[in-house]
């Protein structure tokens, strides 16, 4: 590696050798002549299943950009979420929680969860506190130990409103155990929780600590990257989710049909038409899906319907029907199809 002396020439570039070296790190071995003040990058949360990771990519976001749900692999795609500062500009990328694949889908979103780790400064490691340290935390962090590029990574003691003093003390234990046991270093331990919001800031602060120095990657004010089409399209989803049996969870996905401004309205009073499907894999699962004479559907719309509403600031008109794409998790067909 480049030695003191060579690290002081200004604007020094490193050679190729030492580009490829195990022990390059840009931010000593790069003469870097902008504001050293400014930092930016990329963080993911990660976890197993409803471990809280979109509550808190949420929460330190501001605004409602990843749906949240109790049912399991309700994250489907690398949601990034965008948190302005004046020293710096944190991009949250929240993905699917790793889980056992079933299907091709279940494989397609597992490859987007390790990919995603690939391109991160920092992973933080959510950790439910209401539930023990278990086999799939620690094939977690043990995957996430074997990557090339390693990231920092960041231990997060989620849901602490859900637990009393005492068992916090010992999950936090339990967590700095992990070190030893599986080799690893975390930069911090952080307990905390998005629903009640004790320590979120503290959750910000250190993340952006761990930062690179550099520019901004988004202009200032936005909240996400994701397009407009698909933020309705998971808030449509998250509505389908609540009260449904526990098979059906999966097997929903949502397909926007069209979506518009509908014209000839006064600027002062604007509507949107939402046209979407619910797509499920069976005729019995559209059934449920309807509900007696079509309850069910229409309480889903409701639900929708404010929420996308709440979102863009705009009033909403959404039309809703239910599709059947039979066995669509395990046809690469319809899984390209929908976006998948």
């Amino acid at each position: 590696m480049a030695d003191a002396a060579d690290k002081q020439d200004p604007g020094r570039m490193p050679t190729l050798d030492e580009l490829m070296s195990d022990d390059f790190d840009p931010e000593t071995d790069i003469d870097w002549t902008g504001d050293k003040t400014f930092r930016s990058g990329f963080a993911c949360f990660v976890g197993r299943p409803n471990a809280g990771k979109s509550t808190l990519t949420n929460a330190l976001v501001g605004s409602k950009i990843a749906i949240t749900s109790s049912k399991p692999q309700t994250t489907r795609h690398s949601i990034r979420g965008i948190v302005d500062r004046p020293d710096a500009q944190l991009v949250l990328i929240d993905t699917p929680g790793l889980h056992k694949p079933r299907t091709l889908l279940g494989q397609r979103l597992n490859d987007l969860v390790r990919e995603t780790w690939t391109e991160v400064d920092i992973i933080g490691i959510c950790l439910p506190s209401n539930q023990r340290i278990g086999p799939g935390d620690t094939f977690l962090v043990q995957e996430v130990a074997k990557l090339t590029k390693k990231p920092k990574l960041v231990a997060l003691a989620t849901k602490t409103d859900l637990v009393s003093g005492e068992r916090l003390r010992q999950h936090l234990v339990e967590i700095q155990g992990l070190e030893e046991k599986l080799g690893i270093r975390w930069e911090t331990i952080i307990p905390c929780s998005a629903v009640s919001g004790e320590q979120v800031d503290v959750v910000a602060d250190e993340l952006v600590k761990l930062l690179p120095y550099g520019p901004a990657f988004y202009p200032d004010g936005e909240v996400t990257d994701e397009p407009t089409e698909t933020l309705v399209k998971e808030l449509i989803r998250e509505a389908a989710l609540e009260g449904v049996r526990d098979e059906l969870p999966h097997s929903i996905t949502v397909e926007i049909d069209e979506m518009g401004l509908r014209e000839g309205r006064p600027e002062d009073k604007p509507l949107l038409d939402v046209y979407a499907s619910m797509i499920v894999e069976r005729e019995s699962q559209k059934g449920i899906m309807i509900g007696h004479r079509g309850e069910h559907l229409k309480e889903v719309g409701t639900r929708a319907r404010h929420q996308i509403s709440a979102l863009l600031g705009t009033p909403v008109h959404l039309d809703l029907k239910v599709k059947v794409l039979k066995d669509w998790q395990r046809d690469p067909k319809f899984l390209n199809r929908l976006g998948f």
